[in-house]
């Protein structure tokens, strides 16, 4: 499909028809990108999308666990008692 890009005060605008609108699944908010030189709308996702399940599946990776062993406070040598 062509379109040709419209004035909106001094930047410009595509505007896109309805079914392709309601194909896409696009609501008010969308998210920009550029890729391989091509301008990708797509729906916004809400905040930390996805985020739960990525914990998730960490917890189920061999390498799971800290990144840096603790280090040990003068809390933990001289205040602490089990």
């Amino acid at each position: 499909m062509k379109t040709k890009l419209v004035r909106i005060g001094n930047s410009r605008g595509v505007r896109l028809p309805k079914p392709l609108i309601d194909e896409a699944g696009l609501s008010e908010e969308v998210e920009l990108r550029i890729r391989n030189g091509a301008v990708v709308i797509t729906a916004a996702r809400p905040p930390r999308a996805g985020w739960a399940e990525a914990a998730r599946g960490l917890g189920q990776r061999e390498d799971a666990g800290l990144l840096d062993t603790p280090t040990p406070t003068r809390f933990d040598e001289k205040e602490w008692t089990w």
